[in-house]
């Protein structure tokens, strides 16, 4: 197909969408380079985000762009080669064991401290904040932070482990609020360091550890924004492991971002420049992993407040560029807006949600009217 049909296809498919090719709206697609149209449908997402990384297209609101596109479902349209290999991988190997389980630590979240300082603000705290009723990123996170706490009616004294424990943001805010003592395990050395000196003073052991070799006893477990590195494979043993380390009468609460539909397709992009070997899941994968393991209790959406959170994490990452850029490159630069802006999108368009399950072993007697 020639050029021109190609950019003919590309404009019939964005005014779907309400985008237009070379318009003066927010959300129109400026291109720069001809060879865009060939290459997006080549190679679907991994086209228009490596197209965008070397400069060959911009656009004025990125978030804004990406949330058309999804709302209109016009990506399906370009399923590609590229979709069907993630897809498979996912599928048929458990590239969250092992060797692989280290992957994600590695390429994502030892890029630097730097660039997270900048970008997560006063807290060091990767996951979607909470909204209800903040009006500032740093107030969202503490009201996420308290309100995980307030979940798992945490008391003075009480032992918490949290898995997949970041920085340690969320264990110095229990031990300092609540009084409790905890242990965090990461797989990122970056993340360790940092989150080790952070609780230093505290009742707090921070472990650079796989969560699979945890085997002790806990009154809570926290584990957030970490089951999306889990994989489909590795859920029921995610519960298995939870399970043994909380008492009857203990709970737990986890934080992930979910899929609407069916088990969802990574996205093959995201799969090679962000986050290696990570599956969104699905509910019907988390209510059967942890079948005749746990009774949910709650189970609470909150995703549009994920949309603020990167919309808060892009406008930092953008004022702090000009102290980043003797680090990181121009390309590393528009790869990260791309990231940011792209998940903002999804999130304001609704394709994937942000739920905390709380989580009881054998159900609360008389039930538990969980916090909001």
């Amino acid at each position: 197909m020639g050029g021109d049909s190609l950019k003919a296809r590309a404009q019939s498919l964005l005014e779907h969408a309400g985008i237009r090719l070379g318009g003066d709206r927010p959300t129109d697609l400026i291109i720069h380079d001809e060879r865009t149209y060939a290459r997006v449908f080549a190679h679907g997402s991994m086209g228009l985000g490596e197209a965008y990384m070397d400069g060959w297209w911009d656009v004025d609101d990125l978030p804004g762009f990406f949330a058309r596109v999804l709302d209109s479902h016009i990506d399906d349209s370009l399923r590609t080669l590229d979709t069907l290999i993630a897809h498979l991988k996912a599928r048929l190997l458990n590239m969250q064991r092992g060797e692989h389980a280290w992957d994600v630590g590695r390429q994502h979240y030892d890029l630097g401290n730097d660039l997270f300082e900048a970008m997560l603000g006063k807290r060091m705290v990767y996951s979607c904040g909470y909204w209800a009723s903040a009006n500032n990123l740093d107030d969202a996170q503490e009201a996420k932070l308290d309100l995980i706490c307030r979940k798992l009616a945490l008391k003075p004294g009480q032992r918490v482990l949290d898995i997949g424990c970041g920085w340690g943001e969320a264990l110095k805010y229990a031990a300092e609020k609540y009084g409790v003592s905890g242990v965090g395990v990461t797989i990122s050395q970056e993340q360790a360091t940092y989150a080790q000196e952070l609780c230093r003073g505290l009742p707090i052991d921070i472990r650079l550890q796989d969560y699979r070799q945890i085997d002790e006893r806990f009154d809570a477990i926290m584990s957030i924004g970490m089951f999306e590195h889990v994989g489909f494979r590795n859920y029921r043993t995610w519960f298995e492991v939870a399970r043994r380390c909380l008492p009857v009468d203990g709970l737990a609460v986890l934080h992930s971002i979910g899929s609407n539909g069916s088990p969802g397709r990574p996205d093959p992009w995201i799969e090679k420049y962000i986050f290696p070997n990570s599956v969104i899941p699905s509910s019907s994968q988390v209510t059967t992993a942890l079948e005749n393991l746990f009774v949910i209790e709650d189970w609470h959406n909150f995703g549009p407040d994920y949309d603020r959170t990167l919309m808060a994490w892009l406008a930092n990452f953008d004022k702090a560029w000009p102290q980043l850029a003797g680090r990181y490159d121009e390309r590393f630069r528009r790869m990260w807006r791309f990231y940011l802006a792209c998940s903002a999108g999804v999130f304001r368009s609704r394709r994937d949600q942000l739920w905390q399950l709380t989580l009881s072993p054998h159900g609360v007697p008389g039930g538990f009217r969980v916090p909001r």
